[in-house]
């Protein structure tokens, strides 16, 4: 059964696919969502389904229903879900959605509230809306890429973090939320375009900020946010593991000093003096390359130093605030982030993700057709 939820009673049909439009989906259905995902069907056994969905977290909390929309009938019984849907996201390239006969035009005819949620890496317009592409890509033309680059090291982020999720799905989920609030008052609903272009020039804010501010310049590595600072850096610890330190206000910057027993040396007294910089940097990856990772966090970790090891998803899930919080879970032995943030009105239970169709008879059923209807279109191979 449904949990109760902020979103209850909101319908939302997700097109299955890759990337940003599960995550997406899964955030919906996180908070409470009906959400009904239309997926391919698959010809795998029922042992190889139940392995990929378990793994496949993203459809958590999801129904599944596997429609062929190639064909004339399957196309009908999408169009008939959506018309009693809220919302309809989709992450296909321009024009697959028009193609299929469901396209905006379609279905906001038959259903004029509906938001409808397109998920792509470069848009429904502009000259590279019809390119293939992925998260590095997106973020690489946006400019969101560019300060994760050090001198004489290429800009690199975190695969999928910056675009696909942030730039992406983030953005997807705040824009259909925005368009259904309005709908409720207008009865009109619309298409949400949602880039990971602009999504992740849009997170991008703070970084903008920054730059137009003078604390990041157009070359990398001369401003404290992009490498130059030696108190805000990654360092490598005698074990091969990792840190990272940001001690940017005065008291915190003293407070690291004097835990690293740093305070009178000439490189640390004065924080904002660039020309003490590098030699502060290579002081302090000497220092942290002397002990063992749990050596800095017994020292340093809880304390005002702004210091946290880097860890890993395995090492994340044993992280004593990590598990204070139940930022993890695990289902079927499955890890995967818990719901965020935390609500003080609704704790939602995370089940299993459905295999793929598993719920199409009972999702036909709400549609009105009868068990001898359903069994036809079952033979046919349209379900």
């Amino acid at each position: 059964m449904k949990n109760s939820g902020p979103l209850s009673g909101v319908k939302v049909v997700e097109f299955g696919g890759i990337g940003p439009g599960p995550f997406a989906g899964m955030l919906f259905a996180d908070m409470g969502a009906d959400v009904i995902v239309i997926e391919r069907k698959s010809s795998s056994s029922s042992a190889d389904q139940a392995a990929s969905s378990a793994a496949m977290f993203l459809n958590r909390g999801k129904r599944s229903i596997a429609l062929n929309m190639k064909s004339a009938e399957g196309v009908q019984l999408a169009l008939r879900l959506v018309d009693s849907a809220d919302v309809l996201i989709e992450g296909f390239r321009p024009g697959v959605m028009e193609r299929l006969g469901v396209g905006p035009d379609v279905c906001l005819a038959r259903n004029p509230k509906l938001i409808f949620g397109r998920m792509t890496g470069w848009g429904q317009t502009g000259p590279l809306a019809q390119a293939a592409g992925h998260d590095p890509n997106y973020i690489g033309i946006s400019g969101a890429l560019w300060y994760g680059g050090r001198p004489g090291h290429a800009p690199t982020a975190p695969l999928t973090s910056v675009g696909d999720i942030g730039g992406g799905a983030m953005v997807l989920c705040w824009g259909v939320l925005c368009a259904l609030m309005q709908a409720r008052e207008s009865g009109v609903g619309q298409v949400v375009d949602a880039a990971i272009t602009d999504g992740s020039a849009y997170t991008s804010s703070l970084l903008l900020l920054m730059r137009n501010t003078g604390q990041l310049a157009e070359n990398l590595g001369q401003g404290w946010a992009d490498g130059a600072a030696p108190w805000n850096e990654t360092y490598q610890c005698a074990d091969g593991g990792f840190i990272t330190i940001c001690a940017l206000e005065p008291k915190f910057y003293q407070e690291l000093l004097q835990r690293l027993d740093l305070t009178e040396h000439r490189a640390f007294r004065s924080q904002w003096d660039t020309s003490a910089w590098g030699e502060g940097k290579g002081i302090l990856s000497s220092l942290f390359n002397t002990q063992s990772r749990d050596h800095w966090c017994e020292l340093l970790e809880g304390t005002d130093a702004c210091f946290s090891p880097i860890l890993s998803f395995e090492e994340a899930e044993r992280h004593p605030h990590n598990i204070a919080r139940g930022t993890y879970i695990r289902v079927n032995d499955v890890l995967q982030p818990s719901i965020a943030p935390k609500m003080s009105n609704y704790q939602a239970v995370v089940g299993a993700p459905p295999l793929v169709g598993q719920d199409g008879g009972a999702i036909l059923t709400e549609l009105g057709l009868g068990a001898g209807a359903i069994d036809s279109l079952r033979n046919q191979g349209v379900i």
